[in-house]
């Protein structure tokens, strides 16, 4: 079946998920913003058939199976939430929600409607981390031991920018953290505990935070993640009989080595002429849609509560609070 797409928001990110996969054969016949010009613009650039001037018309689009939310993550649970009760799976961009809390609602009411909910984390459809995650799972490098990863960027600094606004989910933890956190549960399993440091901007977001979590059996992980430095951005796998190096940029379509316990490579991949692989997530949803089975896949969203759970913590501990905080779920 051909899903069609509709998108709510006309930012940065939407642009680049549109394009690379418009370019990949998606369809997309409508846009939503919250202006008519803003979707006027965005439609025209892109050839989207139908733009919409409020998000509520974008989801009451009946030439609309599917919605893209790329809002900014303060509006992620509303949009998702309404394109839900107007009965129309939803990819929501990373970060899924501001807390758990939220990611438990909109998971839930997508259960009720009977349609598929997933957080667009294309890093985890791209083909280098499906390998990466047969490696682990034949027992390659033995049990895994330790994942390490890190997401390092210099961000814009303007106090009034949505990064560094915590009224609009700033900071590095929902923008950059999210991506070794899910990672590193991706390849270890949720959380038994969680140890956070970090360093609080003027407006009260983080700037950078480095997180140590226990898993199942004493495995841990280590993250860092910063929006005002740069890092080659690497991670590694590390298991008892060996170990997989994933290089920079490791959460982009790039290159992998497979060593045994003395360090020799036994095997290696390079992934760079993906170029971009928005396509992949959408495609594993798409196909998600057709079946009719809206759980598991490479970004279950399950895991995606466990996943913001380990941030709510990590932020409780480091001070950075939301509005959307009240009851937020914690581990730990």
């Amino acid at each position: 079946m051909t899903v069609r797409w509709g998108v709510i928001g006309t930012g940065g990110i939407a642009r680049t998920f549109v394009g690379d996969c418009t370019a990949a054969g998606v369809v997309f016949t409508a846009v939503g913003s919250r202006t008519q010009e803003s979707a006027d613009a965005f439609a025209a650039e892109h050839g989207i058939p139908h733009a919409h001037g409020s998000y509520e018309d974008l989801v009451a689009d009946d030439e609309v199976d599917a919605v893209y939310v790329a809002t900014p993550h303060s509006r992620h649970a509303q949009d998702a939430l309404l394109a839900i009760a107007a009965g129309k799976h939803v990819l929501v961009e990373k970060a899924f929600t501001i807390t758990a809390d939220e990611a438990r609602t909109v998971v839930d009411a997508a259960r009720r409607a009977d349609v598929a909910v997933m957080e667009a984390m294309w890093t985890r459809f791209l083909p280098q981390m499906t390998m990466i995650r047969e490696l682990v799972a034949e027992g390659r490098i033995g049990r895994p031991r330790l994942v390490e990863a890190t997401h390092h960027q210099a961000l814009p600094d303007d106090p009034t920018h949505r990064l560094n606004d915590p009224a609009l989910g700033g900071g590095a933890i929902l923008d950059l953290g999210v991506y070794p956190i899910s990672f590193a549960i991706d390849v270890l399993g949720a959380p038994t505990a969680v140890a956070a440091a970090g360093t609080l901007s003027d407006q009260g977001v983080d700037t950078q935070m480095g997180i140590v979590m226990t898993h199942e059996g004493g495995t841990q992980s280590t993250v860092h993640f910063a929006l005002d430095v740069r890092s080659p951005n690497t991670a590694s796998i590390i298991g008892e009989d060996g170990r997989i190096d994933v290089d920079a940029t490791w959460y982009t379509p790039t290159t992998w080595r497979l060593r045994d316990r003395d360090g020799a490579v036994v095997e290696e991949f390079d992934g760079r002429e993906e170029l971009s692989g928005y396509a992949h997530e959408v495609r594993a949803f798409e196909a998600m849609v057709a079946s009719g089975d809206h759980e598991g896949g490479a970004m279950d969203p399950e895991e995606t509560v466990v996943v913001m759970a380990a941030m709510d913590e990590a932020r409780r501990q480091v001070g950075v609070r939301y509005a959307a905080d009240s009851a937020s779920s914690t581990v730990g």
